[in-house]
């Protein structure tokens, strides 16, 4: 496990010192930024490095293995005990996520507990969901439809009722899936899906983090048109301190309080585990040890790296952003916004338990490198789009309709697996990175120009979970027009004599369902099919 701990703080490393140095410059560049703040960002940056490192190792040790195995056992339930197995992912997708750091950070910024228990419910009323998609084989493209279609009916209402929570509701599912609940999640899935076993289980194992993002956003788009609940302002001000005694100090307090935080994340989760293997998993004492190993790894991992981005993240995100707005070339807020985003991709701890996932599942076939760059290009375009926004004021709302429409008719033609990661990725892209450096950037810059912070800086989390939904599909698409392209030329080669035969009958290709290419010309029912579209 040491070597593996090594690797681990490496990869970290190199996760963040890309964003790490880029800020770094562009504070000394513009100017206006305070040196104090500059030295308090590099701390919390070593704190965040080494943090992420014990966290993934954690998450890889841990759980992902306790995920699984609930997911597995929850599989086997009988039918006649299936309203029970419902109760129980009711109550795993409240706890796993009324304390994520993600959602704990947004809250704060609105000054609204309530928030919280909210999306809470939202998460474990779609985590049910999930689960009967799941038992009862219902295609995912079928529940997402129904799903956005309620939140696109429940957006217009709120557009004209309750403007303020349109892109707060959208920045709610976003933060649900943050570095506790996607390891968690993304095991559960696959371990509910594995029984099922085959091509079908494949595309199961992915899209149970998407359903849970859709849950918080039709949760609070009612309570914003119901009312009941009041949000504030987020607070502008800089923590006071001065000298390096006065870093620690801060960052002495941000551990002590992240550790709170953590544990009361982490326990509901760990009790629930416990509760299942003493009743029903019973694993081996071994596998027991080593879980309670990678949780203390998780727990001390994901206490320094929230320490690190609330403490040294926030404050200098709010003073870069009103620093630049206010100089005559705020216009580059965009560009370098766009930058950011992408680098800040690389330093999301639970964008890569998703990638590691997908290229296990898909057996190399979507490999980690491509779900990098794929994501990469999807945030640089989120922000990019959202710092436009700020500048300019124009509604979330048209944003919103092109990009869920577009992802929308894409899945009628990409391959289920594509549209699963998809919108998964969606959801994990928008993690803690985000939340506690970009929205406060966007913060600062629309309250130092004077626009209206909720409609304008607010939504920054949903464009960051929008732009995936069309890029990883873009990348299905073109995936399965190349499989298309190399499966016709080996059938003209066959059929032209170029390559041999093997087997004793001929073959027939399916490409899309429908088409079909007979190479001998003999019936088609005696003929193996291979279908590309898998």
């Amino acid at each position: 496990m040491r070597k593996s701990l090594l690797e681990k703080l490496r990869e970290s490393l190199l996760s963040v010192l890309p964003i790490t140095a880029l800020v770094v410059i562009t504070a000394l560049s513009v100017g206006g930024v305070e040196g104090r703040l500059i030295w308090l960002f590099l701390v919390g940056a070593f704190f965040l490095t080494i943090g992420m490192g014990l966290f993934t190792l954690g998450a890889d040790v841990a759980m992902m293995p306790m995920g699984n195995s609930v997911g597995t056992m929850l599989s086997k339930t009988k039918r006649s005990r299936f309203p029970l197995v419902l109760g129980v992912a009711f109550v795993i997708g409240l706890v796993i996520t009324v304390a994520e750091p993600d959602l704990v950070v947004l809250s704060e910024q609105l000054n609204s507990k309530a928030l919280v228990y909210i999306v809470g419910a939202g998460v474990g009323l779609f985590l049910a969901l999930s689960v009967v998609k799941t038992f009862f084989k219902i295609k995912l493209t079928y529940i997402l439809m129904g799903c956005y279609l309620v939140v696109f009916a429940l957006a217009i209402a709120v557009h004209a009722l309750a403007p303020d929570f349109l892109a707060i509701a959208y920045d709610s599912g976003g933060v649900t899936t943050g570095p506790i609940t996607v390891p968690f999640l993304m095991a559960l899935g696959i371990g509910l899906a594995a029984i099922r076993g085959g091509k079908s289980g494949s595309d199961d194992s992915f899209g149970m983090i998407a359903l849970c993002s859709v849950g918080p956003i039709i949760a609070v788009m009612i309570i914003g048109l119901v009312g009941g609940v009041s949000v504030a302002p987020p607070d502008n001000s800089v923590p006071e301190f001065a000298g390096f005694s006065g870093i620690m100090r801060l960052m002495g307090e941000g551990i002590l309080h992240q550790a709170k935080e953590v544990a009361f994340a982490l326990l509901p989760v760990i009790g629930v585990f416990f509760l299942f293997n003493l009743t029903l998993l019973k694993l081996p004492k071994a596998q027991i040890i080593r879980i309670i190993i990678g949780i203390a790894y998780t727990y001390v991992g994901l206490t320094l790296f929230l320490a690190g981005v609330s403490v040294g993240f926030m404050p200098m995100g709010k003073s870069l952003g009103g620093v630049i707005a206010s100089r005559s070339y705020k216009m580059i807020l965009i560009p370098l916004g766009m930058v950011m985003g992408c680098l800040i991709v690389l330093a999301e701890p639970a964008i890569h338990v998703l990638n590691k996932q997908v290229e296990e599942i898909t057996g190399g076939a979507i490999s980690k490198k491509l779900m990098l760059t794929s994501l990469c290009l999807g945030v640089a375009v989120s922000i990019g789009l959202a710092m436009v926004r700020v500048l300019t004021g124009v509604s979330i709302w048209w944003f919103i309709i092109v990009a869920y429409g577009v992802s929308m008719l894409l899945m009628f033609f990409v391959p289920p697996i594509f549209a699963g990661i998809a919108f998964d990725s969606g959801g994990v892209a928008s993690g803690p990175m985000t939340a506690t450096f970009l929205l406060p950037l966007a913060i600062g810059a629309s309250s130092a120009i004077g626009g209206k912070v909720f409609a304008d800086a607010f939504g920054l989390v949903a464009f960051v979970a929008m732009t995936p939904l069309v890029i990883i599909q873009l990348v299905g698409l073109a995936f399965k027009l190349k499989t298309h392209r190399i499966g016709k030329r080996e059938v003209l080669l066959a059929k032209a004599g170029q390559i041999p035969l093997s087997g004793d009958t001929a073959k027939t290709v399916d490409f899309d369902g429908d088409s079909r290419y007979n190479i001998d010309g003999n019936d088609a029912d005696t003929l193996d099919t291979v279908d590309f579209d898998t």
